[in-house]
């Protein structure tokens, strides 16, 4: 293990990385477990967890200085339908992307859903495995479809990062980063209205 350690930096700079800072707490505590029995090893995992959640916020919140204004323009999109074909179309298309529906009311027009969960990838899962954490995460979505008129409606979507940290003690970390990216939003709204279309033509 002290092989490992010299090549990771000792003292990171504040210009370091998500990643370099987890690996320095990963590494600072390995280096000290010559003694330090189950409390130390509880205490890395929540300091790694901690980083490796802390690291995927930095990476989500780098572009995002939209403006309330500015988010719901991309989060909202309205269509030439009724409100019952309008959400539909949207559970269908959360359905087919594989998302799990976890509510759906026509009344209320809320619909909210969950991907499976996914384990973590790459360094995130490198150093999860040092510290004896276990990382999983999936996104959330929700939707609320509006009635406009009797052949317009309206649908807002909210797209939300989850994650979830947790160790063989008991130690546990979690988070949620909204999803900012106006390209997420554009590609769901473009299924919808081909499934609107499909449905529309049906009639």
């Amino acid at each position: 293990m002290k092989t490992m350690t010299t090549f990771i930096k000792t003292n990171p700079g504040p210009n370091s990385s998500a990643s370099e800072v987890a690996a320095n707490r990963v590494a600072t505590c390995f280096g000290m477990n010559h003694g330090g029995g189950i409390f130390r090893r509880v205490l890395c995992g929540l300091m790694v967890g901690s980083a490796i959640l802390t690291g995927g916020c930095a990476m989500n919140d780098a572009p995002q200085n939209k403006t309330s204004l500015e988010i719901q323009a991309y989060q909202s999109r309205s269509f030439e339908v009724d409100k019952k074909t309008a959400f539909n179309s949207a559970m269908s298309v959360f359905q087919d992307l594989g998302y799990i529906v976890n509510s759906a009311n026509l009344d209320t027009g809320f619909i909210t859903a969950e991907s499976p969960t996914k384990g973590a990838k790459g360094s995130e899962a490198f150093l999860s495995f040092l510290a004896g954490m276990r990382v999983e995460g999936r996104t959330a979505v929700t939707a609320f479809i509006e009635e406009l008129s009797p052949k317009s409606a309206k649908i807002r979507l909210n797209f939300v990062e989850r994650k979830k940290s947790s160790g063989d003690y008991g130690q546990q970390a979690n988070r949620d980063d909204p999803i900012q990216d106006p390209k997420i939003y554009q590609s769901a709204f473009d299924k919808i209205s081909d499934a609107i279309f499909i449905r529309s033509a049906q009639k």
